[in-house]
């Protein structure tokens, strides 16, 4: 197994993108730590897939907003399982208003939590890994993190931020054994999705050479990658999982 006795945490693990990343690393041998909000469905996923899984996955509540809850789900996992090998740094939100009209409570939620939730659960994870001796971070960037598009000023502001970020993480942790890379989705079948008639659907579709959107098992085959010792000369890099949405228009 590809994950075999690495400890996980997965924020944004309670459902879409984070829940499907959770269960291939339960599936490749990792304890994983679901970490989502505490009204968030993740104590009952935890619930479950720890009766599937051997008792290998738990449930923190943790809000990526506040520092201390962020901090505290570091120290607490490295205490309880004795160490954290990899990260999916994926809780986010999206947001679609025209900039004209986007308030600064509505920018500034979008930046706080795609962004500096981001930076919060970046830094926790770079205390544990350094003391450590290593590790591997993963942040959940965007196809918009190279792209722009109307409505998204917030969105693609925090996300671009995401991308470089994490090359200038992955530079400083190099020298002490901590990879840092992104993940790029391309718009993923969620249920995020489902407000959208057949119209816009079709639209969004017909934006990827693919002819489908991505299955959010896809994003979490690119996690499990990144986080096991395969992808071991791997850092800085932004892994673009997008159905061949920025290769261009055909």
């Amino acid at each position: 197994m590809r994950l075999q006795g690495k400890n996980i945490i997965v924020t944004g693990g309670a459902s879409g993108i984070g829940l499907a990343s959770v269960e291939r690393c339960l599936q490749e041998g990792a304890s994983v730590v679901i970490a989502d909000l505490e009204d968030s469905e993740g104590k009952a996923q935890a619930a479950q897939l720890d009766d599937r899984y051997d008792g290998r996955c738990l449930f923190q509540a943790v809000d990526v907003t506040n520092t201390a809850q962020v901090d505290r789900l570091f120290t607490d996992t490295a205490a309880e399982l004795g160490s954290v090998e990899a990260v999916f740094n994926n809780a986010g939100i999206g947001g679609i208003c025209p900039s004209d009209e986007l308030s600064d409570e509505e920018y500034l939620k979008v930046i706080d939590i795609n962004l500096n939730g981001v930076f919060r659960v970046a830094r926790a994870a770079l205390r544990v890994m350094y003391c450590q001796g290593g590790g591997s971070i993963v942040n959940c960037a965007s196809i918009l993190g190279v792209f722009g598009q109307s409505q998204t000023a917030a969105y693609t502001a925090a996300k671009g931020g995401v991308v470089n970020m994490t090359r200038t993480l992955a530079i400083e942790a190099a020298p002490k054994g901590v990879r840092v890379n992104a993940i790029g989705p391309g718009y993923i079948d969620t249920p995020l999705l489902e407000a959208l008639d057949d119209d816009m659907l079709q639209g969004l579709i017909g934006l990827h050479p693919i002819g489908r959107l991505g299955r959010p098992e896809e994003i979490a085959n690119a996690f499990l990658f990144l986080a096991s010792d395969e992808a071991s000369f791997v850092t800085g890099a932004h892994l673009l999982v997008d159905g061949g949405f920025t290769a261009g228009k055909s």
